[in-house]
């Protein structure tokens, strides 16, 4: 079934400028309207009623939203609030908190839908709105597609635009991240006392709850990049740059078992060993699923990855008896696929890990590391050993900035230069060519057995991007 087109949301909600068009605070208080109104006529459907009945309908829904960091989240969500509020829902601010906690919350609580105000990895210039479903699941295409109809069809009737409304102030911030951070130290079934790690917030939203979790859990953690500034987030530190931990690590042995680092909103982890190497989201797919293949929790011995997993992790999970699928790049597909063969775990090399082996519905990076953690202390083994037959293919990816975005198979060059590659990696490596679902690029991904090979398939395929469609 094709996806209906969308011209705001990407694979991860709307993001953009802060400031600028879609993030504008006109647009973002329509954002608010749009999806009160979608939330109040899927309400209606759900329970039967026709819009004659909703002047008798006193069901009040209320939706629940968190924020990253950034100088911009504060104001962006204060409109969509305030849109929300205009159109009879009532929000809840859970303040800064992580994207998985308001997923959590969205379906622990009984809210009609959770909004995260954050732009993940990008920069602090940058920012976005992504909503959950009450059930804590990302919105359908289908759904984001309706509401994308409807905020072009506000704005082009010129709606009004309201001010900043009042904000349900119960239940408190606090108390909904006391919660979600309660119920990650659920999830701990090994002791984690005695564990030593080094932890890099990104300045995002894991400095809200990481230090406390941790201390919850018995870990002993020494938190970096915990002091957000507004335009701090993810500069020089976080998962962009997992080898600044790993640095760190190596600089310091000895003392630490394992280093951790989330993106912004932490909904995704990356790992150093103790030896003070990168481990990637395709390795902890790998301990994760033998780990649970150990205790019977592996349902049909499947683990869904995506296109940019490496062939490596693919003959490692075979020789262990473990099949694995691949969705399309972003957490959401890969939960889409998930459901749809009932595995309990799927993926990304980013980072972005969901365990459905429990209530989860998202990607979370901080139950990701406690899960990590909780191996390597039943197993008694460091990262690298328990992680040491993945045998990685040399792999490169480029980024071509793009000013539109032209199916690939329609510009014969580039359809060229991707069919020349495959036929000379002849099924020894693999290419893949996409565009970023959340900014105006295209990535072009080679691996090879041959890392000189590798880099000149890579630059052909991306210098025929740049001559048709470079910005």
């Amino acid at each position: 079934m094709t996806n209906p087109v969308r011209q705001l949301f990407g694979t991860d909600g709307i993001r953009g400028i802060a400031g600028e068009f879609p993030l504008t605070p006109e647009s973002t208080f329509l954002i608010g309207c749009a999806l009160g109104h979608d939330l109040t006529k899927n309400d209606l459907t759900k329970n039967h009623l026709t819009k004659n009945h909703l002047a008798n309908h006193t069901r009040q829904l209320r939706v629940v939203i968190g924020q990253d960091t950034r100088h911009s989240s504060q104001w962006i969500a204060d409109r969509v609030m305030a849109g929300l509020a205009s159109v009879g829902v009532e929000p809840h601010s859970a303040g800064v908190i992580t994207t998985p906690g308001v997923a959590y919350l969205a379906r622990s609580r009984g809210y009609a839908a959770g909004v995260v105000i954050s732009a993940s990895h990008n920069p602090w210039t940058d920012n976005g709105i992504k909503v959950f479903s009450g059930d804590g699941y990302k919105l359908p295409d289908a759904r984001e597609a309706t509401i994308e109809k409807e905020i072009f069809s506000q704005l082009k009737r010129k709606a009004p635009v309201g001010s900043t409304g009042p904000v349900a102030s119960l239940p408190g911030e606090a108390e909904l991240r006391r919660e979600y951070i309660d119920w990650l130290a659920r999830n701990v079934k090994t002791d984690l006392r005695g564990m030593r790690v080094l932890v890099d917030c990104a300045h995002g939203a894991a400095a809200a709850e990481a230090p406390e979790l941790f201390k919850q859990c018995g870990v002993q953690a020494e938190i970096l990049n915990a002091s957000p500034d507004g335009k701090n987030i993810n500069e020089g530190c976080g998962a962009l740059h997992p080898e600044t931990l790993a640095r760190a690590i190596s600089e310091r042995p000895a003392e630490f078992d394992l280093g951790i680092t989330f993106d912004g909103d932490a909904d995704r982890a990356l790992f150093s060993d103790a030896r003070g190497q990168v481990v990637n989201g395709d390795a902890v797919l790998l301990l994760a699923a033998r780990e649970m293949q150990s205790r019977n929790a592996l349902p049909g011995l499947t683990v869904v990855a995506t296109t940019m997993s490496n062939m490596g992790l693919e003959i490692a999970l075979r020789n262990s008896g473990i099949s694995m699928l691949r969705a399309n790049v972003g957490d959401k597909y890969v939960l889409e696929q998930m459901l749809k063969t009932g595995a309990a775990l799927g993926g990304e090399q980013s980072g972005h890990i969901i365990f459905r082996d429990g209530d989860t519905t998202t990607g979370d990076g901080l139950l990701t590391a406690l899960r990590v953690m909780q191996v390597m202390a039943r197993y008694k083994k460091p990262l690298h050993e328990l992680v040491g037959d993945l045998k990685v293919f040399p792999q490169t990816i480029q980024n071509v900035r793009v000013k539109e975005k032209i199916p690939f198979a329609r510009i014969p060059q580039v359809q060229s230069a991707i069919t020349d590659a495959e036929r000379e990696l002849d099924g020894n490596g693999r290419v893949v060519v996409r565009y970023s679902g959340t900014e105006a690029l295209a990535r072009v991904m080679v691996e090879a057995e041959d890392p000189e090979k590798m880099r000149a398939l890579t630059h052909q395929i991306a210098q025929a991007i740049r001559e048709a469609l470079g910005a």
